[in-house]
């Protein structure tokens, strides 16, 4: 049975690999690990189904190790990173699968600080504590319970700045976020919302709360179109993701998102570190020293990103998968905050695809996935490969391979039994050439 104990969270079907009595040993190991005996710490959850025994029994566990638990209820992932700040807390957890489909349940955890807490960073001891249940008790453990939202979403509307009055499309996904725009809206001037999908709903009727798959932004797309939209904003199920669809209903790619952002930070602040997760297009570290900013690879994963962050003083950083990460956020990432960014810089400019155009340079794969038996034998085969046909091998995660006119990283997946592959050539048929060869390394 796979571990529910990832690299950077904590993720595995509910009941059989997540139940209530693992959560309550891991609640109880978060207190040993972080010390948070007679200290606070805040908890808050999202729609899922299996949410409210998870977060239950966490915060049991939490309390019995004599934890003072701030539950500040049913929340988007950011609006308690937002909470754990405004209530002045040792850190937090949240319940939550993030973009997983709805049998999965998950928790993940900040330490003191908003340290992500995760590979080399806590989980080992976590997990070796949760699993031998080695319980520790003692007194005054209690809950207490505190409203955030909407002085959230107060933080959040400062933020909202447009040059233009715009016309946006939202695809909640039966996620969470609908919730968080009903306490933002009313504060925002200049912006007309089009709702898709508000109503949270953890059984996610009517597609995966994912937008980084196509299947799932038709709607968006569509809507967008219809309504003669300035663009459309996917979002995940816990709001910490954020995609954005054009004014023609075009897909546009998080790594060139980045990139419209990195130029937003670049124009604050001159010369800034900007980071972006090892996936991304090449045109991004191009687009961004192009700007005077300095680009920083990073590893792929929230708990790595932020390490990133602090380690460089990055302003901003940006990842393949829709997750953007900010240092005035305390380093953490916000779908939300994104959104709200995103929709000044839009309003600068005639239309989003206007943006784009200029950064769509190279063709990319796009992250596939493929089941293998054997992913340290593939992973081998990659090295081999690139040591063969003159690559330069890098190994920051996964293995990435680099030519002059192609590249491509593979790594094994952190919350599913696959590797991924994402590939770009300087043209369209050079891609599709290279994909095929590589492919048949993965068979």
């Amino acid at each position: 049975m796979p571990d529910p104990f990832k690299a950077y969270d904590i993720r595995g079907l509910y009941p059989q690999e997540l139940n209530e009595a693992l959560a309550y040993q891991t609640g109880n190991a978060t207190a040993q690990v972080l010390k948070l005996t007679g200290k606070r710490f805040t908890v808050g959850r999202d729609m899922r189904v299996s949410g409210p025994a998870l977060k239950q029994a966490y915060i049991k566990g939490l309390v019995d190790a004599g934890v003072q638990v701030v539950d500040v209820g049913m929340l988007s992932t950011p609006a308690v990173t937002f909470a754990m700040h405004h209530l002045g807390t040792e850190g937090g957890a949240m319940i939550t699968a993030s973009h997983n489909p709805a049998a999965y349940g998950g928790i993940k955890i900040t330490g003191p600080g908003f340290k992500p807490i995760g590979g080399g960073t806590g989980m080992e001891e976590i997990e070796a504590i949760a699993r031998s249940a080695k319980i520790v008790k003692a007194p005054g453990g209690r809950i207490d319970e505190a409203l955030t939202i909407d002085a959230y979403a107060v933080y959040l509307a400062k933020l909202y700045a447009p040059k233009r009055p715009l016309k946006i499309v939202v695809d909640g996904g039966n996620g969470i976020i609908g919730t968080l725009f009903q306490f933002l809206l009313p504060k925002l001037t200049g912006i007309t919302i089009i709702p898709l999908n508000f109503d949270p709903d953890g059984r996610f009727p009517v597609h995966e709360a994912n937008p980084l798959k196509a299947e799932n932004l038709k709607d968006l797309q569509d809507r967008v179109k219809a309504e003669k939209a300035d663009f459309g904003a996917g979002f995940d199920g816990d709001g910490d993701r954020c995609a954005l669809v054009d004014e023609n209903g075009a897909i546009v790619t998080c790594d060139l998102t980045t990139a419209l952002l990195a130029k937003y930070y670049l124009a604050k602040e001159p010369g800034a570190t900007v980071a972006y997760d090892l996936r991304s297009s090449k045109v991004v570290p191009e687009f961004i020293t192009g700007l005077g900013g300095k680009p920083v690879e990073t590893r792929v994963g929230h708990s790595f990103i932020k390490a990133t962050m602090k380690e460089h003083h990055a302003a901003f950083a940006g990842e393949l998968s829709g997750h953007y990460y900010f240092r005035d956020f305390w380093g953490a990432d916000s779908g939300l905050y994104a959104f709200l960014l995103l929709a000044n810089i839009i309003s600068e400019a005639p239309n989003l695809s206007s943006l784009i155009k200029p950064l769509e340079k190279y063709f990319h794969t796009g992250e596939i996935n493929f089941k293998v038996a054997d992913a340290n034998a593939v992973m081998s085969k990659v090295r081999a490969f690139g040591a063969q046909h003159g690559g330069k091998v890098e190994e920051l995660d996964g293995v990435t391979v680099r030519f002059k006119d192609w590249w491509f990283n593979l790594r094994s997946s952190n919350t599913e039994p696959v590797v991924r592959l994402n590939l770009e050539g300087d043209s369209a048929a050079l891609r599709d050439a290279k994909l095929a060869e590589v492919k048949k390394l993965l068979a």
